[in-house]
């Protein structure tokens, strides 16, 4: 094996490498439609189909001071519930929860 095809098979297992890296640390990405099919089943009747709380007070989900908590913290609500009125949803996966908060950004005014 000549020089010239030992840099090759070095420059090709390179890119394979990176592009193995590049392929599994992609973040994936939330499943905001199915987030919604679960929020019309599960949250609409209290934060209204569009997410404006018209049916009780301190529920538009479209409010600055709701899109402003962090994502921690909208999951933490919607995994444990926000007393007196919110129920927790435990029954979530954690995936579901992420949709659920990606969701609730595509909500914002």
């Amino acid at each position: 094996m000549n020089q010239t095809t030992k840099n090759l098979g070095a420059v090709a297992l390179t890119g394979a490498l990176l592009a193995g890296i590049c392929l599994f640390s992609t973040p994936a990405k939330a499943d905001v439609a199915a987030a919604e099919a679960t929020f019309k089943a599960k949250c609409a009747m209290c934060h209204g189909a569009d997410g404006k709380g018209k049916s009780m007070p301190n529920t538009d989900l479209t409010a600055a001071d709701v899109q402003k908590k962090s994502d921690a913290d909208l999951s933490g609500i919607i995994t444990n519930g926000k007393p007196p009125k919110m129920p927790a949803y435990k029954s979530m996966t954690p995936d579901q929860v992420k949709d659920m908060v990606a969701y609730i950004r595509s909500l914002k005014k």
